[in-house]
């Protein structure tokens, strides 16, 4: 058996296995840590398939810069926070698998028009599409042909990372109880014993 293939059996069940328990986490930053564990896994078959570029990208970006990122805003918004996994909007569950299975249908005919699903590339694929080289090829495409969208997808992220950071950096309302030591009542107003400060009953008056 070839040595590639021997790699994709080993890393093949890592990648399934941390994907599906990353569902499964109820720990946000256990989730985050599978996700990097899949990442990883991905990363290896991109080395496999003689991608070495986004063999890099995907370990430095990925895996390091994005979630760093992830894990600086679980941090941030506190892990030991207890969310609520009652459905606030109804239907959401629907629509969200509704979404998913457009997506995977999406992306499968995207591929298949494209450079279609044989397991070779297309004719003259090195000589057209993959021209210079994989990093080469994929700059090309990022820099020139699909500029204007790279910069608004990062453009996108800052927003999003200062929209969080911002709404995490509020100052939370104090607790109600705070407030109860202004209407607290004192002893000599109840009657009651005024402790060490009791002021001694001065006599009456012989007759």
């Amino acid at each position: 058996m070839p040595l590639d293939n021997v790699v994709f059996w080993v890393f093949a069940p890592i990648c399934i296995g941390s994907a599906i328990a990353m569902l499964f986490q109820r720990n946000a930053v256990h989730a985050a840590l599978l996700l990097i564990v899949n990442f990883f896994t991905i990363a290896v078959f991109y080395l496999v398939l003689g991608a070495s570029f986004l063999f890099a990208v995907q370990i430095v970006v990925y895996a390091g810069a994005i979630m760093v990122l992830f894990l600086f805003v679980i941090m941030l918004l506190g892990v030991d926070r207890h969310e609520s996994l009652v459905e606030q909007i109804r239907g959401q569950r629907v629509i969200g698998i509704t979404l998913g299975v457009g997506l995977a249908l999406e992306l499968f005919f995207a591929i298949r028009a494209g450079v279609g699903l044989s397991a070779e590339a297309p004719a003259n694929f090195d000589e057209v599409a993959n021209r210079g080289g994989n990093a080469v090829a994929l700059s090309r495409l990022l820099f020139r042909s699909y500029f204007f969208p790279f910069e608004v997808t990062s453009i996108l992220l800052i927003i999003a990372a200062v929209a969080v950071m911002v709404l995490a950096a509020r100052p939370r309302p104090r607790p109600a109880a705070a407030d109860t030591r202004d209407h607290e009542i004192l002893p000599e107003r109840a009657g009651g014993p005024s402790g060490p400060e009791t002021h001694e009953r001065e006599p009456e008056p012989a007759r």
